[in-house]
Order: structure tokens, then C-alpha cells, then sequence
């Protein structure tokens, strides 16, 4: 099984691919709550360098309020993470599978929830 559902976008530029991925989201129903810029976090507390790669927290509220209806705990696997990284050939954006991430919990219609937030995400990555 796979934790992702991965995309690359080949030759575009980092800041474009982000533009548009926030784009995607906001048309299928999701808001940004929060971002991390790995490459900037890498840099400031190791010193270290790497290829830009940012996290973005996506949230539907709708999705999010059902399920947390269904499973109150579950909001310790929230919000849906989409990464961006830079690859040699564009930029791969990656989302996590909600079906997998909600595996660990025993309740049948939080995985009814996580199938249709796994439909909308798949959909997202599409249209990038």
C-alpha cells in the first residue's frame, strides 16, 4: 500500500509549482492551515543545504469536522500533508493517503471519510 499519491510537474519552477498547488486546493474545497519550509528550518538549525521542499497542512473543514464527529482523536493525523520538493526534472508534490494514515484506527466510517478525502486529493495532484 502506498502512504502517497505523487506528481511530478516537469520544468517548472519551484514558486510557480507552489502557486499553483495552493491554486488546485482552494478549488477542491482545501485551505492551507499551515506551511514548513524545510529547506529554510534545514538551513537555519543545521547549517546544512538542500533542494527547496516545503509542507503544506491541507485542511477541508467539512471533511475535518466529520471526521473528527466520528473519531475525536483523529485530529492528531490532521491536517493532510502535501509536500513539495524539487527534483531534477521539475517539482514532485506528494499527499498523503488517508486511507493509509487512518489505518491504525478501528472505525469503518472514519474510513469512508478517509476514502472520499483520498478521492479529492488524487484529484488535486491530477489537475496540478
Amino acid at each position: 500500500m502506498s502512504y502517497t499519491i505523487n506528481r511530478v510537474i516537469k520544468n517548472v519552477d519551484f514558486e510557480d509549482a507552489d502557486k499553483k498547488v495552493r491554486e488546485v486546493l482552494t478549488e477542491h474545497g482545501f485551505g492551507v492551515l499551515t506551511e514548513i519550509d524545510v529547506k529554510a528550518t534545514m538551513k537555519k538549525k543545521l547549517d546544512k543545504d538542500m533542494s527547496a521542499y516545503r509542507i503544506l497542512g491541507a485542511c477541508n473543514p467539512t471533511m475535518a469536522w466529520e471526521a473528527i464527529g466520528l473519531e475525536p482523536r483523529v485530529g492528531a493525523m490532521l491536517p493532510c500533508n502535501v509536500i513539495l520538493r524539487e527534483v531534477s526534472d521539475g517539482v514532485e508534490v506528494s499527499a498523503i493517503d488517508p486511507v493509509a494514515s487512518m489505518t491504525a484506527i478501528d472505525n469503518d466510517e472514519l474510513k469512508q471519510v478517509a476514502g472520499k478525502v483520498r478521492e479529492m486529493l488524487s484529484a488535486v495532484v491530477q489537475a496540478i
